[in-house]
């Protein structure tokens, strides 16, 4: 409530305080809301309103007014009764208002004795019934804040200020007094409830030891009573004996009285027998008398102490209920502490509210003082701001008349104008009309003698326009052909090789047709259009009839590898193939593929797919296979695909590696692919194998092949991970027809760790003229103990052939301004298409989009080791902590870290930041790195990458660890020793936690606290070149140096 409420209200005739439930201050217990109800209000804390309109003074004032209640009085209520709303009602203006503070007004009121209730509300009494007045809810602090409308309601109410300031001041201290009085009664109860709660607690223990007591002496009876129950028992069975033996007396009497014939003896029988039965033992009898009784009386005190015991129980089950009571009496005891604490903190706020009651007296005065000089302030501003609107309304009037007078003005000054130029005009054209006449008249004297020329020169153009015909035709015939693209070759090729391979056409002719196509003659692009409807027969014709002899323009490269993307890609050795060989090919280069023809291929993905009439056969387990040949272009490359007809069907597994005779697979792949170029008469200047599924390849061709005239090639060697070598058996190397004994040796293919087993990749590596790897970062950490897998001490031999080379990436498949996976395509200079795809991804996978800038790090990669799959986990953790979203796209062939992730997948199904997609999903990773703010890569060991590449051109800033590729790739954004130009995301040094956290906090600090810094950024990782074309270069210069040698050895 402001000033001016507060004050209006006062002026209306004063205000009562409604009914106050304290309940809902605190639900400590029934003794602790009895204190709280003590507090009339949240008055005890002092002022905690602002109110804009006023200077702090007028706030504090307001604040105090709220607990002013005009006239109240305590009373009883149950704590289950329910709090009442207060009502409003419309103030007597004749009836002067009434301060009473805690039941004491000053007309009189209830007894301040009804403080001492533990359960009360504040109840506001009229002492008329058809009185009304204004209620104020001193709970409630939200009160609407009420402005001033006019200059008037402000001199009425500051009016009411003067008049009753002083007076409220003075209530307030007796207010606050009353309040402290009844706190310190309350306090004293609360003491006195704890004396009592301890004494009950003393009894209840007592008592407890008493039942103790008790118990025990019940149990001792019991035990007393079982220890006679036994020796009764022992004594029935000894007479139970007695009986028994009795019995045998009599039947024994009875046969002596049978065999007995004389009387005597009978009689004699007789008197023994009245004897024994005389002489029957009397304690026998006692015996048995005093045993029943005993028993009976056992009986009967069984009996009692069964229900002695039943009344244990009972009593044991009220001293339960006992110790659950004192339970309670001791938690209301730390309830009773608790609330004492309260009530002794806004004691201490109340003493020091009431110390600041006089400097608020000063301030009241100086601000009536101050009220009572802005007042004439006041009334002269309004006059003058009355005087100025009325000038403002002349001007505008006067401003109208001005732009109509401006408007006719113009008018007239255009129409003046153009009058003057119009006759101008008229005498400029009559003397044009004259010099017309003239000009006409002697024009037509020349144009009578240009027609004759004119004839004249026809003759000549038509007769040069032939001669340029026929030059152009013959030009025409000798210039390559530039406008068919690179899959239309690749076709002819392939259809060359088939003829080829089919027995259609010679070696020679081969040869030379594959060289027209090389220089893209265009004799054989028409001779082509021109059999397009032909039978083959007749094609063959139209082409042999164009055999010539031209050189090549380029090189011959044939590229052998186990993956090509997209129709066979694991990691990125299949993207590796297919870039460099487009950019080669964009470079004037014949590349031809070999690869595998796996049953688990994108066959989608191929163009041209046909099987040739022709079967190659290769040696393999001495002996001969024959194997199947297909051919189909790619991405406009010309592949070879082989099909062995092998009883193990080395390619038809659903899978392309992980296989127990991958050894085995591979090398019969090398071997066909050798095989192949021999038989088809293939003439390669390069035959460049990747990884140790094709490293058979060079010492093949060196030791088998190029004896047998396959040897105008030179062998590139590209190794793309040393971590995997396909290292096997010494004897499994005979298969494909190498001698075992020739090779197992320390300078050729024996592993260095193992002298029973051969290593491919060491093979490859001593065999072949050139060996790259695929970063020069990576180059030098492979020549190193650690980093070389056991190869190091090899590739240092052989270190002046060894190069790293860093990959690029295919620029047509990863280039956001045309990919079809996007929502929306963007490119470097418009981004606005990245946020939208950020929308997309969150709808997709149900992630929030409540914070359309919160921070979304990516993370697209295989889950191995190598890849740092605990660091992966923990960004995941830390990302979250730090705001951000988390996307994980990939899958693990290790059992344990695929069950490991499927575990946090399911924790965070349901999270609005965390989503983990196991799997590879080539669509999905388009839209991934289209949607990321950041993408990281914590990689243990990275021979290259094209992660970060790829996520640069999509505009993703990598965060990455300073190893193999991603050091030669990405550039910390801090670090001052790099040029500005070249810093390009974030790095870390050490593989662990703490690494992560410093490079994701950087990242996530220059994202928030500088948008358009992070958005310079993003342009200028968009704009970075990562394509083929420099890596290609720099291939083409190893290729040409190579054979260069070759021919000059030659």
């Amino acid at each position: 409530m402001t000033v001016t409420s507060a004050v209006s209200a006062l002026a209306n005739g004063g205000c009562s305080v409604k009914k106050i439930p304290l309940s809902e201050h605190c639900d400590r217990g029934p003794m602790a809301a009895a204190m709280s109800t003590c507090l009339l209000s949240r008055g005890l804390s002092g002022p905690s309103r602002r109110d804009s309109s006023f200077p702090r003074p007028f706030a504090s004032l307001a604040s105090h007014r709220r607990v002013l209640p005009a006239s109240c009085k305590m009373r009883q209520r149950s704590l289950s009764s329910r709090s009442r709303r207060p009502q409003v009602k419309k103030a007597s203006p004749d009836r002067p208002p009434s301060i009473v503070v805690n039941g004491e007004g000053e007309g009189g009121g209830a007894s301040a004795e009804s403080a001492r209730s533990a359960d009360q509300e504040i109840v506001s009494e009229s002492e008329e019934d058809d009185s009304d007045g204004v209620v104020i809810d001193v709970e409630n602090e939200n009160v609407d804040t009420e402005e001033v409308s006019n200059s008037t309601a402000l001199e009425t109410n500051l009016a009411i200020v003067s008049d009753t300031g002083q007076h409220l001041s003075s209530i307030q201290v007796d207010d606050l007094m009353g309040m402290i009085k009844s706190a310190e009664k309350n306090i004293l109860l609360l003491n006195q409830a704890r004396v009592s709660a301890l004494k009950d607690l003393d009894n209840i223990l007592s008592e407890k030891e008493a039942l103790h007591g008790e118990i025990n002496n019940l149990e001792m009876k019991l035990a007393e009573t079982d220890a006679r129950i036994r020796v009764a028992a022992r004594e029935k069975m000894h007479a139970e004996l007695l009986e028994d033996q009795l019995e045998e007396l009599r039947s024994e009497l009875i046969q002596r009285s049978e065999l007995s014939i004389e009387k005597n003896e009978h009689s004699i029988y007789e008197n023994q027998n009245i004897q024994l039965n005389a002489e029957k033992p009397s304690s026998y009898q006692t015996s048995s008398h005093f045993l029943s009784k005993e028993l009976s009386s056992l009986r009967a005190e069984n009996i009692s102490l069964k229900s002695d015991i039943e009344a244990l129980k009972a009593e044991l089950n009220s001293v339960k209920d006992t110790d659950e009571r004192v339970m309670m009496l001791e938690k209301q005891r730390f309830h009773l502490e608790s609330a004492l604490k309260d009530l002794e903190s806004k004691l201490s706020v109340s003493q020091e509210d009431i110390s600041k009651l006089p400097s608020l007296k000063f301030e009241y005065k100086d601000l009536w003082e101050k009220v009572e000089n802005l007042q004439p302030l006041l009334d002269r501003a309004t006059a003058l701001a009355d005087q100025a609107i009325v000038g403002l309304q002349q001007n505008q009037v006067l401003r109208k008349k001005v732009d109509k007078l401006e408007e006719t003005l113009e008018e007239a000054n255009v129409y003046k104008v153009s009058s003057e130029k119009l006759q101008q005009y008229n005498e400029l054209m009559h003397q044009k009309i004259k010099l017309l006449e003239e000009r006409l008249q002697r024009s037509d004297e020349e144009i009578h003698s240009y027609v004759q020329l004119y004839q004249q020169s026809v003759k000549e153009f038509q007769d040069t326009l032939n001669t340029l015909k026929k030059e152009s035709r013959k030009r025409m015939l000798d210039e390559p052909v530039d406008d068919m693209p690179h899959g239309f070759w690749s076709h002819l090729l392939l259809k060359f090789d088939g003829w080829l391979l089919e027995k259609k056409i010679s070696a020679d002719d081969a040869k030379l047709l594959r060289e027209m196509v090389w220089k893209r003659d265009r004799h054989i692009c028409d001779a082509y259009m021109e059999c397009k409807d032909k039978s083959e027969r007749e094609a063959l014709a139209i082409f042999l009839r164009l055999v010539s002899a031209p050189s090549s323009p380029g090189l011959y490269v044939v590229h052998i590898a186990a993956e090509m993307a997209p129709v066979a890609k694991v990691g990125g050795l299949g993207d590796v193939v297919t870039g460099l060989s487009k950019a080669l090919q964009k470079r004037g280069h014949h590349v031809e593929i070999i690869v595998p023809k796996y049953d688990c291929m994108q066959y989608d993905r191929m163009l041209d797919l046909r099987a040739l009439d022709a079967v190659v056969e290769s040696y393999f387990d001495g002996r001969l296979y024959k194997n199947k040949v297909w051919v189909g272009t790619i991405d406009g490359l010309p592949v070879f695909f082989i099909e062995p007809l092998h009883p193990d069907k080395f390619f038809w597994r659903g899978q392309f590696y992980g296989e127990h005779d991958d050894f085995r697979r591979f090398s019969f792949f090398s071997r066909a692919a050798l095989e192949l170029l021999l038989q088809s008469g293939k003439r390669p200047d390069i035959i460049h194998c990747h990884d140790w599924q094709t490293a058979f390849v060079a010492p093949l061709y060196w030791d088998l092949y190029a004896p047998k005239g396959l040897d105008s090639a030179r062998i590139c060697f590209t190794c793309h991970n040393f971590e995997y070598q396909g290292t096997a058996p010494a004897s499994e190397l005979a298969s494909c027809g190498l001698d075992v004994q020739e090779l197992n040796r320390p300078d050729r293919m024996q592993d260095n760790s193992a002298h029973d087993r051969v290593n491919p990749v060491k093979g490859a590596v001593v065999f072949s003229n050139i060996v790259t790897t695929v970063s020069p970062t990576y180059a030098q950490e492979v020549r190193t103990a650690e980093g070389g897998k056991g190869l190091h001490s090899t590739l240092n031999l052989h270190s002046k052939k060894f190069v790293g080379i860093l990959n690029g990436v295919d620029t047509d498949e990863w280039n956001p301004a045309i990919d079809a996976f996007l929502e929306v395509q963007y490119s470097f200079n418009d981004i606005q298409g990245k946020a939208e795809n950020k929308r997309a991804i969150r709808r997709q996978l149900g992630l929030s989009s409540a914070n359309a800038s919160k921070p979304m790090v990516g993370c697209i990669t295989r889950l191995v080791p190598q890849k740092g799959v605990h660091l992966i986990r923990h960004a995941l953790y830390r990302t979250l902590e730090l705001g951000g979203q988390f996307l994980l796209l990939g899958s693990s062939p290790v059992p344990h870290i695929q069950r490991e992730f499927e575990g946090i997948a399911k924790q965070f199904q349901n999270h609005g930041d965390i989503r983990l997609i196991l799997k590879y999903d080539e669509s999905l990773s388009h839209r991934i790195f289209a949607a990321s703010d950041m993408l990281i890569i914590p990689s243990i060991f990275e021979p290259c990458g094209l992660t970060q590449m790829i996520a640069m051109r999509y505009g993703s800033i990598p965060i990455a660890r300073k190893t193999g590729g991603l050091n030669d790739s990405v550039f910390d954004v801090d670090d001052e020793t790099i040029p500005f130009q070249f810093r390009n995301g974030y790095t870390f040094l050490n593989a662990d936690e703490q690494g992560v956290n410093g490079a994701l906090e950087r990242a996530f600090n220059h994202y928030n606290n500088d948008p358009q810094s992070w958005q310079q950024l993003v342009h200028k990782v968009m704009n970075i070149e990562f394509s083929w074309d420099p890596s290609a270069s720099q291939y083409e210069e190893l290729y040409l140096r190579s054979v260069a040698r070759a021919r000059a050895a030659r």
